[in-house]
């Protein structure tokens, strides 16, 4: 197997346990390997040639970081970072250590959870309930059927559901922030009103899960709540909040094409 690298998973503090039967991306799975500098170490492993976001290679990244994360603080990259060599990885660590002490520091003991929102399925019953326009619209759309009457009734739906459910989401962020250490607004997702992160003590996750099931059932009429984790702590993994990997990306590169491979 042609490879590259190395591949680095994330960085960790230097006598952080590292399982002799973990695996990292590639076919065969690559074998894991600790490079240390001083009080911290980066997660590396060999990378394949051409390196592509497989399903089976983004979960085996995931797995490594999980599995990291139970013996201790891990401060994760994204898929695919590769540095040309050891000794970059090497000088990273040395120039950044004190950094990434801090955040290995606030890490400890702690787990991203992901809440995203969406407008409520199945909630027209409720909303035309509720919304005395969107009754309007349905009786005209039903008394005088036609296109245009359809077109007006389909876009205010779409409006009020997307309303609602941005009302009630920005009501339960306090809620949920008040059972976590810290949050964070994460990208634009497509048909979500809300996708926020919380940083959470690893003890107090079944009750952030259960605090997230109460407000779904509340508030099933007007949104949808989506809860995943424990995840790597991606939105957390700097002290001022940016991901770890933003302050390596200059350093390290992106796999190139890979002749005859279409990579």
């Amino acid at each position: 197997m042609t490879t590259a690298g190395p591949y680095v998973y994330g960085i960790v503090a230097g006598d952080h346990p590292l399982p002799a039967e973990l695996r990292g991306v590639g076919r065969p799975a690559a074998p894991l390997e600790s490079l240390p500098v001083g009080a911290t170490a980066a997660v590396v492993s060999a990378a394949p040639v051409p390196l592509r976001a497989r399903r089976r290679d983004l979960l085996a990244h995931q797995e490594v970081l999980l599995r990291l994360a139970l013996d201790g603080p891990t401060l994760p990259m994204r898929f695919g970072m590769l540095a040309p060599d050891a000794e970059t990885v090497r000088e990273q660590l040395r120039a950044r250590q004190d950094r990434d002490l801090r955040a290995l520091e606030r890490l400890a003991g702690r787990v991203e959870m992901n809440v995203k929102a969406l407008p409520a399925t199945g909630a027209l019953a409720a909303l035309v309930a509720e919304e005395p326009r969107i009754r309007q619209l349905r009786e005209a759309a039903q008394s005088h059927p036609g296109y245009e009457a359809n077109v007006r009734l389909g876009e205010a739906v779409v409006h009020a559901l997307e309303r609602r459910a941005a009302d009630v989401a920005q009501r339960i962020v306090p809620e949920l922030a008040a059972r976590a250490v810290a949050r964070a607004t994460g990208p634009k997702v497509s048909e979500a009103v809300l996708n926020v992160s919380f940083l959470v003590d690893r003890q107090d996750v079944m009750d952030f899960r259960a605090a997230v099931d109460r407000m779904s059932g509340r508030y099933r009429d007007w949104v949808e709540l989506r809860a995943a984790g424990p995840l790597p702590c991606y939105s957390f993994a700097e002290p001022e909040g940016a991901p770890a990997a933003a302050a390596w990306t200059g350093a390290f590169r992106q796999p190139r094409r890979h002749p005859g491979t279409g990579a």
